[in-house]
Order: structure tokens, then C-alpha cells, then sequence
């Protein structure tokens, strides 16, 4: 692979160890990673210029359902709490197969990095019709992002006293032995790796203590991470309480799910111990802004975890709760509710864009990416400054996070250019969302 300069950046934001900030700032990539940061760089290989833009690392996001891309803005479920909101959508995920996982996959990564995401996580839970975690992993290996993708599910239907209907869950054992298959056949710990699978049965209440249990044993003999909901809304706590006779956080520990090797997502909800606990445990935790106003779940404690030192990422969600995945947005809308919750000077520009890049990749286990740094991963985004989003701001990166633009001009993953102008370049994004509508279309009829 040639070398690639990003030239004359009107700001390089490193989020190396200092947080410098680099103005006419340039970055070289080689062989997929950072060779040099710095003003004045040369190349004999192809520049990319940059004046007029910041360049920042990719963002990254932590919790997704990709799948939920065909199921936006579906009648019955627009004003619903979550598990009203789960009622009306199960029977319609039930109808799924194989291709409308893939596709849904292709586009919801595709709006990712179009929003300036390099690195995204997804949960998927349900697997209708021959479905499998393979369909979300071939659409990535097509899009080019760096992939996450966590083997989840559910066991308990409901006959049994859970919320999905018994066709969408699975019996543990197969549960247990697809999550070995997966983890062996696509799996890479190696620095660099594109692919990294974790586990992640989807909630407390809907697999058993059992699964929980035995789910975090493998992961932990397979040497992966895990992941599922906690403590997302009012309604979730009152849950644990009833049936498991403790709060979220305890019950969390209880089965071996805090670590750092473990990530929820939501934790709205999270008491003043849970924060302790996932802070002396080094837990992580996905926070998702705008899908916890969608489903008027409640304002995640965020300063108050990042005070305690929680390791903190952002997640656009599904996009049946969200309704959109568009990352920079998301972290605008985290600086905005943590300002509506505890004042104007609750959290600043650069820290929001902070958790979207550093924080995430905290998150996912990855020391390798989320600053542009020498011997980093070479993910990373040019935003386009010149634009009326942002035309008359003094601070471009702040400009960033409070102004735009939401849409990345450039994105590089591992090296490799995914986004060029505006536009996708690994896939033909219209034929796609061709595709997609068509499937939608049918679901609906």
C-alpha cells in the first residue's frame, strides 16, 4: 500500500497522551498505520490536501443493532417506551433472513462512516430464517470498516415469562455452540485486526442467569469481550428488583459481567455504588444519547461516571430507536444532555469528542486505534470546516462538535480510504439504498 499524506489540516486533533492540537497540521499513513504527525511532512506517494478542514481520529462507535436500518419509523412504535417499542417490532424482525441482515448491515455501515465512524461495534440478538452473524460480517468486510460484531441472543420467549415471542429465541446449548463457532472461524486478536467477535446475550431479561453465566466463562476462555443492556430505563431496574431480587450492577457482578472485558450499553439508570463498581472494576459502558431520548429513557450519569473514571464511549443504537446513526451527532447530543442535566459547564466540545474517538476505543479493547499517534492504526477522518455549518466559528474544533458539518468529507480505515468527497467509495451506496427500500417495502405490505 503507497503512502498517503493528509497535508496542511487546518487542525490535526491528535488525542495522543497530551491532547495536542496541531494547526497546519499533516499526518502520514504507511502500511495502515501513523508514520508521522507533525507540520511539514513529505511524501513521494499521493496527498491528500486538507486546508480548510480538521482532521481528527475515526470515531467509534460501541453499541448498534444493524439490522434495525429496514425497521425506522415504523407506526406503533414511534411514541412507545422500550418494551412497548420491542412488542411491535419483534414480530416484524421475525420475518427477516439472510439478506435483510446483510443489507441492513451495508447500510447502517455506511451511514456510520459517512458520519466519521471507523470502528463500530454491533449486537445482534435474533437470528429468523437461517439468518447469522456471518450476513452483518460480510456486509463489513465489504463497507471497510473496522468491526466489532457481538454474538447475542435470547432464551427465554414468551411462554416463559420474557418479553420477545418464542419463534425469535434460541435454546442455550445452540446459543453456546454457535458463539464457539463464530469466535473460532472469524475472530482476530492480533494488533491491527479488522475483525474482533464478542459475546453478548442481550438482556436480563431475556436469556437466563444460566446463559449469563455461561456466556461469560467462554469469553473469558476464548480470550473476547462482552456486552449487553443494563440499566437502560426505569423500567429495567423495576425488573431486576422483581425477578432477580437486586439492582442491575449486582446482578452484573453476581455472574461475572464487570471487568474490562466488558461493556454495557445504556446504563441510565447506574446508582452512585454501580459507578464505583464499574470504575474500581474497570467496566465499560456505551452511552447512547439519542436513543435514550427516543424511547424517554432518562439521562445517563455520564459526568458522574467519567468522574469516577468509568471508561465511557458513545453508541448510536439501533436505527428502529434512534431513528439515524450518525455518530458526530451523537456526541453532540451527549454534550447537550449532560449540559441539560447538570449545567453549561458539564462537559466541553473537546471532551465530547474525546469519548467519540479515545473513549471508544477504551472501550472496545483497543490500544492500537483512536489517536492519531506514530504506530497507531491510520483510521481517521477529514472534516470539511468551509461549509455553512460552520462558517463564522473562531474554534474549528469546537465547530466540530456544536455547529458541523454531521457529514465527513474523507475517511480513512486502516490506510484504506472508504469515504472520498463526500461520498462511499467501497460500495455502490445508491443501488444499496435501492435495495434496502425494496426489502422495507415488503416487510410493510
Amino acid at each position: 500500500m503507497p503512502e498517503t499524506l493528509i497535508r496542511g489540516a487546518e487542525v490535526v486533533v491528535t488525542m495522543d497522551s497530551t491532547r495536542r492540537e496541531i494547526a497546519r497540521g499533516d499526518v502520514l499513513i504507511r502500511g495502515g498505520v501513523v508514520a508521522a504527525v507533525g507540520q511539514g511532512l513529505t511524501t513521494t506517494g499521493r496527498v491528500v490536501e486538507a486546508r480548510g478542514c480538521v482532521v481528527t481520529p475515526g470515531l467509534v462507535n460501541t453499541h448498534h443493532h444493524l439490522y434495525q436500518t429496514l425497521t425506522r419509523a415504523v407506526p406503533g412504535g414511534q411514541d412507545a417506551l422500550l418494551f412497548g417499542w420491542l412488542k411491535t417490532l419483534y414480530p416484524i424482525w421475525a420475518r427477516f433472513g439472510p439478506e435483510e441482515m446483510f443489507v441492513s448491515a451495508q447500510i447502517g455501515l455506511a451511514e456510520l462512516a459517512l458520519s466519521g465512524c471507523t470502528m463500530t461495534s454491533d449486537h445482534l440478538y435474533l437470528y429468523p430464517n437461517g439468518a447469522r452473524l456471518d450476513d452483518s460480517i460480510a456486509a463489513a468486510a465489504e463497507v471497510g470498516l473496522r468491526f466489532h460484531p457481538t454474538r447475542g441472543a435470547m432464551s427465554i420467549g414468551e411462554s416463559a415469562g420474557g418479553l420477545p415471542p418464542d419463534s425469535l429465541v434460541e435454546r442455550e446449548q445452540t446459543i453456546l455452540e454457535d458463539c464457539i463457532r463464530v469466535v473460532d472461524a472469524f475472530h482476530d486478536p492480533r494488533p491491527g485486526a479488522m475483525l474482533r467477535v464478542g459475546l453478548a446475550p442481550c438482556s436480563p431479561f431475556s436469556v437466563s442467569r444460566d446463559l449469563m453465566r455461561q456466556a461469560a466463562l467462554l469469553a473469558r476462555d476464548k480470550g473476547v469481550m462482552l456486552h449487553t443492556h443494563l440499566a437502560e430505563n426505569d423500567e429495567d431496574i423495576a425488573y431486576s428488583l422483581a425477578k432477580f431480587g437486586c439492582r442491575p450492577g449486582q446482578y452484573a457482578e453476581d455472574l461475572g459481567w464487570t471487568g474490562a472485558d466488558v461493556w454495557h450499553a445504556h446504563c441510565v439508570k447506574l446508582d452512585a455504588a454501580e459507578i464505583d463498581l464499574f470504575a474500581r472494576s474497570g467496566t465499560g459502558v456505551a452511552h447512547c444519547p439519542c436513543s435514550n431520548c427516543r424511547l424517554g429513557s432518562g439521562i445517563a450519569p455520564v459526568r458522574a461516571m467519567r468522574d469516577a473514571g468509568v471508561k465511557v464511549a458513545l453508541g448510536v443504537d439501533g436505527s428502529a430507536s434512534n431513528d439515524a446513526g450518525n455518530l458526530i451527532a451523537e456526541a453532540r447530543q451527549a454534550l447537550l444532555l449532560q449540559r441539560v442535566a447538570r449545567g453549561a459547564d458539564a462537559m466541553g466540545a473537546r471532551e465530547a469528542l474525546e469519548i467519540a474517538t479515545l473513549g471508544g476505543a477504551r472501550v472496545l479493547g483497543r490500544s492500537d486505534c483512536g489517536a492519531l499517534e506514530v504506530g497507531r492504526r491510520a483510521d481517521l477522518a477529514v472534516w470539511d470546516m468551509s461549509g455553512i455549518e460552520a462558517a463564522g466559528s473562531w474554534d474549528p474544533v469546537a465547530a466540530l462538535i456544536l455547529c458541523g458539518p454531521a457529514r465527513v468529507r474523507e475517511l480513512f480505515v486502516e490506510g484504506r480510504q472508504v469515504v472520498g468527497g463526500g461520498q462511499m467509495l467501497t460500495i455502490d451506496l445508491p443501488a444499496v439504498v435501492e435495495r434496502q427500500n425494496r426489502l422495507a417495502q415488503a416487510l410493510a405490505g
